[in-house]
């Protein structure tokens, strides 16, 4: 294990000394060409150290835009996908017309969906990575990009869909249920064309009713009649869905609740 480690540190120091060496060099040439070995040895670390430093020798060259293109990339392979996505924004700024502009501009997104976090977390970069790689899509109606474009949006799409559900599950399970039957009308609004939205549909049901049986007297009868209606909205929407009968059975149970209802009144009035 320490001749492990002696081995690792002694290639460490060997690629600083060597790096250093490069640095220090006067002759931007030798540079370039030694950032380019160490690009295509897959060094990004090294190669975008060079290519930071010896950048000014050839702004304005036939040479820049090369060089500012692997000097983007070298960040992006090391996942550093922050400052990619900006580095490819920054070449697009200045190489508009660039035969690789397409290419760039669709990794300006990808970095985006690159940064997409585990669904419990914040999705500010999936909601990001969705709306430019829908803009490179109208950008680039003909690209052959746009396929698997498509295929991240749909992909962004199932995650943001999944954490609302996990959001509304949970006020269900707490056993808030009109927060619940709010929260999953919101994700069957949202998402209209899940292939899930009975499921949703019938929580909506399930939440109200929950919410209704713990009402106070006064409360219920009211809060029956919107599962009633909840229902008669799924009915609608999911005509031909497996749940029907489930959700048939809370429209019986929720005018058998409101008819005992009645009668109570009726007996306490007499």
């Amino acid at each position: 294990m320490r001749v492990f480690l002696f081995i690792i540190i002694a290639g460490l120091l060997s690629s600083c000394n060597g790096i250093n060496k490069i640095l220090k060099s006067k002759d931007p040439e030798y540079k370039l060409r030694m950032a380019e070995q160490f690009y295509v040895k897959k060094k990004y670390h090294l190669a975008q150290a060079i290519y930071e430093d010896v950048m000014p020798n050839f702004r304005g060259s036939p040479l820049f835009e090369d060089i500012y293109y692997k000097y983007a990339y070298c960040a992006y392979y090391q996942k550093d996908y922050l400052n990619a996505e900006n580095l490819f924004k920054s070449f697009l700024e200045a190489f508009p017309n660039s035969t690789k502009a397409e290419e760039l501009d669709y990794m300006r997104a990808y970095c985006f969906y690159k940064m997409s976090p585990k669904i419990p977390l914040d999705q500010t970069n999936t909601i990001k990575a969705m709306g430019m790689l829908q803009t490179f899509i109208n950008t680039h109606p003909n690209s052959p990009r746009n396929k698997e474009a498509t295929e991240l949006i749909d992909i962004c799409r199932v995650k943001l869909e999944e954490k609302e559900r996990l959001a509304a599950q949970l006020y269900f399970d707490l056993g808030q249920f009109r927060a619940a039957g709010v929260a999953f009308t919101t994700l069957v609004n949202d998402f209209p064309e899940s292939e899930k939205g009975d499921e949703y549909k019938l929580m909506v049901i399930k939440s109200y009713f929950k919410f209704a049986e713990l009402s106070v007297d006064e409360k219920k009868a009211e809060r029956y009649e919107q599962v009633i209606s909840e229902c008669n909205d799924f009915v609608d929407r999911f005509p031909e869905s497996k749940l029907v009968k489930e959700v048939e059975r809370y429209i019986s149970l929720s005018n058998n609740n409101i008819k005992n209802l009645n009668n109570e009144q009726t007996k306490t009035s007499t």
